[in-house]
């Protein structure tokens, strides 16, 4: 088996080619279970590897299997290939060539480490115990597409023993990887709410039922929930996204339209909020003269790290890469649905550094100008060998 110090040296060796299948996949991003030219990439670069390949798994979802020369356990590696629709602000060499569509998440690094990952452990094959299976899945950003790679048998055939994730951390520098046991990410869900008013000129407000104006009443009703409602030790989001009514500046439109966000830890919290959010949106609307159709979708659940598999992966990278570059990550508001995968098996995700120590502040996910500092990748393709050497390695018997 590889040592510690092998597993860097031949991560940093193959980083130039991590490099470039990074930014060959940000210039041509495509977005949730659209994701055709990636998976096709990816697809082949397994082949060339020679593992067994499955593809349209779960929409556009990729999965390969490698066989190590030994009996074992079987481990589960994941990465997300979809992009936000977003148009990048960046001027670089490799910017989105796709009009209002980039890798803003950093999926497109998650993909190539993962291929660099499954170029370095295939050239150990024979000596790894057990089995690698690689997860290229679609539709991360809301799609559940892990979720859907689950139903079409991702975690079977072999069954798998454990799963590890790994995900940009625009927060930590460049050789530092955070996590935290337990819960680490919070559910998500989603509510349109379209309130039902009645229109007309906007110099005659008194002979309408105006739905902005309730519209705007039920935002900042909505504000009071967790401020007034929800324990102030129970984190908790209610966020209005986007408010749409009308098309001009003389005219009260008949219909609003609210969406918005929810992100709680707790379940119990979270059943409250989708409950009061219909209440609060019927009852203000009905005293206003109005109506409110709410349609609350419940998204990705809570993201909880076993406490075992966070244990392994802070020895393993203790090892790698020097205690000291191990953080304990804090509680975050995000969602992830690898949350879906660590419901049926233990692992846990981890948090790569890709923070640039020249900039002067982060370059946050999700927006126009995200960006990462290249040498992270070869450090997360080390972390996540690693990670899985050390799990095979201790279900040998």
């Amino acid at each position: 088996m590889p040592l510690q110090a092998d597993l860097r040296e031949v991560a940093e060796e193959i980083g130039p080619g991590v490099v470039a299948d990074r930014r060959d996949i940000h210039q041509h991003p495509e977005l949730g279970f659209q994701e055709h030219r990636t998976a096709a990439l990816v697809a082949a670069r397994l082949r060339d590897l020679g593992l067994d390949v499955r593809i349209g798994v779960g929409g556009t979802g990729v999965v390969g299997l490698l066989r190590g020369g030994k009996p074992g356990k079987t481990v589960l590696l994941r990465a997300d290939m979809d992009a936000l629709p977003i148009e990048e602000a960046n001027d670089t060499s490799y910017r989105s060539r796709n009009p209002g569509v980039m890798h803003a998440c950093g999926h497109d690094a998650h993909s190539a480490m993962l291929l660099g990952v499954a170029w370095l452990l295939a050239h150990y094959r024979d000596q790894i115990p057990g089995n690698v299976k690689f997860m290229f899945q679609p539709a991360e950003e809301g799609g559940g597409g892990a979720q859907r790679m689950i139903d079409e048998g991702v975690l079977a055939d072999p069954p798998v023993d454990a799963a590890f994730g790994m995900h940009v951390d625009t927060e930590r520098f460049v050789g530092q990887v955070a996590l935290r046991s337990g819960p680490a990410m919070a559910s998500s869900d989603r509510f349109v709410i379209t309130i039902r008013g009645k229109g007309g000129h906007a110099a005659s407000p008194h002979r309408t039922v105006d739905p902005i104006v309730v519209g705007a009443h039920l935002i900042t009703a909505l504000q009071t929930v967790v401020a007034r409602e929800v324990a102030p030790n129970e984190p908790a989001v209610i966020t209005v996204g986007s408010l749409s009514a009308g098309t001009t500046n003389n005219v009260i439109p008949d219909t609003a339209t609210l969406t918005g966000t929810v992100r709680a830890f707790n379940p119990d919290v979270r059943q409250t909020i989708e409950r009061r959010i219909g209440e609060l949106a019927r009852g203000i609307t009905r005293a206003m003269r109005a109506n409110a159709d709410v349609d609350y979708r419940v998204g990705y659940p809570v993201l909880v790290n076993h406490p075992e598999s966070v244990a392994l992966v802070k020895d393993a990278l203790g090892n790698l890469l020097g205690p000291s570059a191990i953080i304990e990550r804090e509680p975050v508001m995000g969602a992830e649905d690898f949350a879906f995968i660590l419901q049926k098996v233990p692992g846990a995700m981890i948090h790569l550094g890709v923070r640039d120590r020249a900039w002067g502040r982060p370059r946050p996910v999700h927006t126009a100008t995200f960006d990462l500092n290249e040498a992270a990748l070869p450090v997360g393709v080390a972390a996540m060998a690693a990670t899985a050497l050390r799990f095979l390695e201790e279900g040998v018997s």
